[in-house]
């Protein structure tokens, strides 16, 4: 079991705080609205009315030496700013930060955090995915330039399979599983002479100009 420390209690953090807690792990919930803290209590291990940029406040609500600690602190950079350092000083050594923007996610990189999160920009790239290419199911970035989607299988790759279709070769992409939609069953691709059905999906990894290639095919 792993300690963490919320610090602003919005939709995101609210959502982490509610998560983290209920895969089993102490969850410290701290925001500066008595409802927020109020709403958040029943789900968490603590939850605390109080100004997470103050030290004193993260130490006397049991932040000291937590596994990792989490900011969202809404629109309010220098608070965010403020409460990552505040963690660090006592001894948070994974720090998470939502950002609002690309120059606050550049400041806290440079503070140190461990990642930012930038949840609208991130799901405005994910719509304008799914819009530009109809095929792509799901979207996940994981750097500049690679991502994981899920791909509905072409009309003229139905009744293929993978190791005739030669995916990294021609695409330079990999599959890492198979999305079974009819049982909804995500399986590891075990036999690559299985063929292709139109019920499935493909969970595929590779550079976001070699996945949209790919998307592109009819």
């Amino acid at each position: 079991m792993k300690r963490f420390v919320v610090i602003g209690l919005g939709n995101f953090g609210a959502s982490v705080a509610q998560a983290l807690h209920a895969a089993g792990h102490d969850v410290i919930a701290v925001d500066t609205s008595e409802p927020a803290v109020d709403a958040i209590a029943p789900h968490v291990t603590r939850a605390a009315v109080g100004d997470g940029k103050q030290l004193a406040t993260l130490e006397r609500v049991g932040a000291r030496g937590a596994d990792a600690g989490v900011v969202s602190t809404g629109e309010d950079v220098t608070a965010s700013i403020l409460a990552a350092m505040a963690l660090r000083d006592l001894g948070v050594q994974e720090i998470y930060a939502k950002v609002i923007s690309l120059d606050h996610a550049r400041v806290m990189s440079k503070m140190g955090v461990t990642e930012t999160v930038f949840p609208e920009r991130e799901s405005a790239l994910r719509l304008a995915t799914r819009m530009s290419h109809r095929g792509i199911l799901n979207y996940v970035r994981l750097g500049t330039d690679f991502s994981i989607q899920e791909m509905a299988v072409p009309q003229n790759w139905i009744g293929r399979s993978l190791l005739e279709l030669q995916l990294p070769r021609r695409y330079g992409i990999s599959v890492v599983a198979v999305h079974d939609m009819l049982r909804d069953e995500i399986v590891p691709v075990s036999d690559p002479r299985r063929s292709l059905t139109e019920s499935d999906a493909l969970l595929v990894a590779g550079k976001d100009a070699d996945l949209q290639k790919a998307a592109r095919v009819q």
